[in-house]
């Protein structure tokens, strides 16, 4: 009995572990990109619109690749779909790192959304199908701390590569992802709820129309509002953390290591999250760690000092990012196996238009000359709208059995 046990916790760890590598890498890319604007801002000479476009055309690629992906995964495997959008992504990192100006980069950076949006929606599916219904939680939330280390490794190749030797030698960095594909194609086995249900073909329509139906129809609705709201306002600070230093008085070196000291306090998010998660439940956590995000939003947006801002930064992080991993663990849980990877795909799919809205409103309004309290204050509010559709749609899913 302990053999077995013990074999059951290494098979769990290489899951979170495998996983969590190719999510990390995923981050370094998301995370990279902000401090990447504000080195090519000069180099291209880029008014704040077109600084806003390089975020959101991302979005508009992770928005197709969660969707079609998505699908795709409740037709082939996950882990099939896990390793092609690797592939995808890594070949696009490292091929941006050519681009010779900024059509070119924004192709690329189409490309690189596509691969990273079918990804995270897919993984998260995969590991909650794969552990024992008492860990599921805790092991999604801790698959997405992976995120906040790859966006600390971020900041460090930020701070230490991109003012010493260009952008282009940080991306080429991240195309490392598809040497990891292929150790990741023999580490990882399929989610066990799948190959138990045998082959399905879900067809896009039909899936749509059935997540809009009862029993469905509270937790879709639930979910594209939390999601929406999620990534529009993560996406609108985050990517413009660095930019918006440096536009309040600060060098660009100095403005990297500030947020690299913000990007810090991502990782114990997490992992309160997790320890929270199955204690008080996936709402609670979730709504909790949501209005913590809107209080320090509102907060970041007002500060003056040195102090305040890194002080409001890392609670930005730490309950944002705790946020997210809530989010991921508690999506997949509200479907049935046949359309839960294409549930959490579309939904996925719906918060990455409020990626693409998100930095597009910031560059804009920076633009206008609008200040940034009010410009957080946008944010604040869209978080407690999410806030709202989770405490009123929602329903608690701790413990709940998959199938």
């Amino acid at each position: 009995m302990e053999s077995t046990k013990q074999v059951g916790i290494w098979a769990h760890a290489r899951l979170i572990t495998g996983v969590g590598v190719a999510w990390l890498f995923d981050a370094m890319d998301v995370g990279m990109l902000s401090f990447v604007i504000a080195a090519v801002k000069g180099e291209w000479h880029l008014n704040a619109v077109q600084m806003g476009w390089i975020g959101s055309i991302g979005s508009i690629g992770m928005a197709i690749g969660a969707v079609l992906f998505g699908m795709l995964a409740d037709r082939v495997g996950r882990k099939t779909v896990l390793i092609i959008t690797l592939l995808i992504f890594s070949i696009g990192s490292a091929a941006s790192a050519l681009a010779t100006g900024y059509a070119m980069f924004m192709t690329l950076r189409l490309l690189i959304g596509a691969g990273l949006g079918g990804e995270l929606p897919v993984a998260s599916t995969l590991v909650s199908e794969s552990v024992a219904t008492e860990h599921r939680g805790r092991s999604v939330v801790l698959l997405e701390s992976f995120w906040a280390a790859g966006w600390l490794a971020a900041a460090l190749i930020s701070y230490f590569v991109i003012p010493n030797w260009g952008w282009r030698v940080a991306m080429v960095l991240t195309g490392l992802t598809a040497v990891y594909a292929f150790y990741f194609r023999r580490g990882i086995k399929e989610s066990p709820v799948y190959l138990a249900a045998g082959h399905r073909k879900p067809r896009f329509w039909a899936t749509l129309v059935q997540l809009w139906r009862p029993p469905y129809l509270r937790a879709t609705a639930m979910l594209w509002i939390v999601w929406f709201m999620v990534v529009f306002s993560y996406y609108g600070m985050f990517l413009w953390l660095p930019s918006v230093m440096q536009l309040k008085g600060f060098s660009m070196i100095s403005s990297f290591g500030y947020v690299l000291v913000m990007t810090i306090a991502q990782l114990p998010g997490y992992f309160t999250a997790a320890w929270l998660i199955e204690k008080w439940g996936r709402k609670r956590v979730l709504a909790t760690f949501l209005l913590g995000t809107a209080a320090a939003a509102l907060g970041f947006g007002m500060a003056t000092s040195l102090a305040w801002l890194l002080v409001m930064g890392m609670l930005l992080s730490f309950f944002n990012l705790g946020a997210w991993g809530a989010l991921y663990a508690y999506s997949p849980e509200q479907y049935p196996g046949s359309v839960r990877s294409s549930g959490s795909g579309l939904a996925a799919g719906v918060g990455r238009i409020g990626g693409i809205v998100g930095p597009l409103l910031v560059g804009s309004l920076i633009a206008s000359g609008v200040s940034f309290a009010s410009i957080f204050a946008i944010f604040t509010a869209a978080i407690v709208i999410a806030v709202l559709a989770v405490m009123v749609l929602g329903r608690e899913t701790m413990g709940q059995q998959l199938n």
